[in-house]
């Protein structure tokens, strides 16, 4: 298709986002990078590029890539759900999307079989807007459109969205609450683990609020507050505090504690969101597992 550019020197990425409005500015940009924007019949790769009145805009944009992903019907506790959007219950031992040793099961192929998502995370991970850790439990919102994983990711940047997380740890806080602000980044030995890294060493700005909601001899329940997410970041930030997550086979003391665990002892328990289209505040809480139970109740007995 062609477009005329009527203003003068608009950023090519925006002017074609408020073109053709289905789209997201995202995937625009991604089409600008793949080469199917020309101007002025040449290949336009530069996003920032400015348009000047007079520019003649030819767009391609694909068909879109059939995924390789084959759906599973794995049942899947719904938290909330309508046309643009859902908020799921993850179990644990569940990884969010396809990666090296785990390419069935994932939490994307049971999406796959429930219903349509966005494309914007690509053929591997459609609609997934935020992740939780394989054996981290609770509240994960997905996307079904362009348009609402464009405004939920802009959400969780303007951290305007609130995740919260419940989480036994080892040990009690001097302190009823505080703020952990410590950069997290990869661990520069060990590649599967993430530390606490200056951000001149590669590490990224990382923000946990906690506070203890209850307190159970030498254990605590305390609430986290993300205000950024980084990969592994509660649980880096609870071992730095010197209060590891209770189970965290990683970042964990490794101790017995007497109850079964499928993995730490941390749960996405409430997230709290605007609706894309709608801007209705979206609040939903996610039970507690039944193993998060029976550890707390054994944790008060004794």
């Amino acid at each position: 298709m062609f477009a005329d550019a009527a203003h003068t020197e608009p950023r090519l990425d925006l002017w074609l986002s408020q073109q053709l409005p289905e789209l997201s500015r995202a995937r625009w940009q991604k089409l600008i990078i793949l080469g199917q924007i020309q101007i002025a019949e040449r290949v336009c790769v530069d996003k920032h590029y400015r348009l000047k009145a007079g520019d003649r805009v030819s767009i391609t944009i694909p068909a879109p890539e059939p995924l390789a992903l084959t759906p599973e019907a794995i049942p899947l506790d719904l938290l909330y759900e309508d046309e643009h959007l859902l908020i799921v219950n993850k179990p644990a031992g569940m990884v969010v999307h396809p990666s090296a040793g785990h390419h069935t099961g994932t939490l994307v192929h049971a999406l796959l079989a429930h219903c349509p998502l966005s494309s914007i995370g690509g053929i591997q991970r459609p609609g997934i807007v935020h992740r939780l850790d394989k054996d981290t439990t609770g509240a994960i919102a997905i996307a079904k459109t362009d348009f609402a994983h464009q405004h939920l990711q802009q959400q969780l940047q303007a951290k305007t969205a609130r995740r919260e997380y419940l989480g036994i740890v080892y040990g009690t806080p001097k302190v009823d609450s505080g703020t952990i602000d410590l950069p997290v980044g990869r661990h520069p030995v060990d590649r599967l683990r993430n530390t606490v890294l200056p951000i001149e060493q590669g590490g990224k700005s990382a923000v946990t609020h906690w506070q203890i909601e209850e307190r159970l001899r030498s254990f605590s329940l305390i609430k986290f507050r993300l205000e950024t997410g980084r990969t592994h970041q509660i649980r880096v930030h609870a071992a730095k505090m010197g209060h590891p997550i209770v189970g965290d086979p990683v970042y964990g003391s490794g101790r017995s504690i007497g109850v079964n665990l499928p993995g730490q002892a941390l749960h996405a328990w409430h997230l709290q969101l605007i609706h894309p289209h709608t801007g209705v505040l979206i609040s939903v809480t996610a039970p507690i597992p039944s193993y998060f139970e029976t550890l707390l109740q054994v944790l008060r007995n004794r």
